[in-house]
């Protein structure tokens, strides 16, 4: 998680296609009242985390509770939980979060033990849970993606009706930031 990353200090850039009043009622943390989603998307390194982590920033700021994890270490903690029998604890943390950040979707492979977590784990969070997901992946190949189409069905069918969609472009803010 970027720790300092802050809404205060947005990149707007017309390049990176952020729409500024759209990212500004996001930040009124108003989608995580009515239990909705935020998707953010682009290439590598265009920023879907640091912005991800500061519109979570800003919801710790207005009294949400807020958990972070990226997606392939999920997965793992999953199945060692799977192994420790704490999974039901895992859960338990997992849906008591007003919001999920779940960033790096579909930089790892998902088997079909993480396909049903998955579905778990968002399945707790409808109604009135929020997730936000970063991903490299445009949504319609997240049903790829997730391969089994009725696990992807289920999974999908909860998080794209109800979401806010952020397709971030340009170049590389790492590239950006070591010049």
């Amino acid at each position: 998680m970027h720790r300092n990353a802050c809404p205060e200090d947005i990149d707007f850039s017309p390049k990176r296609g952020i729409d500024k009043r759209q990212v500004m009622d996001l930040l009124a943390c108003e989608w995580i009242l009515r239990g909705q989603h935020v998707v953010i998307t682009g290439a590598t390194g265009t920023g879907k985390t640091w912005l991800g982590c500061a519109l979570g920033r800003e919801a710790t700021r207005k009294g949400h509770s807020v958990a972070y994890y990226r997606m392939p270490r999920l997965l793992e903690e999953m199945e060692i939980a799977h192994a420790d029998g704490s999974l039901p604890k895992l859960r338990t943390r997992l849906a008591k979060a007003r919001m999920l950040i779940l960033d790096d979707w579909g930089v790892a492979p998902i088997g079909d033990r993480g396909r049903q977590d998955l579905l778990e784990v968002i399945d707790d969070r409808v109604p009135g849970g929020s997730v936000l997901i970063t991903s490299q992946l445009p949504t319609k190949a997240w049903h790829d993606y997730l391969g089994e189409p009725t696990l992807a069905d289920a999974v999908l069918d909860r998080l794209l009706h109800n979401k806010h969609t952020i397709e971030l472009k340009g170049d590389s803010m790492r590239k950006k930031m070591a010049r």
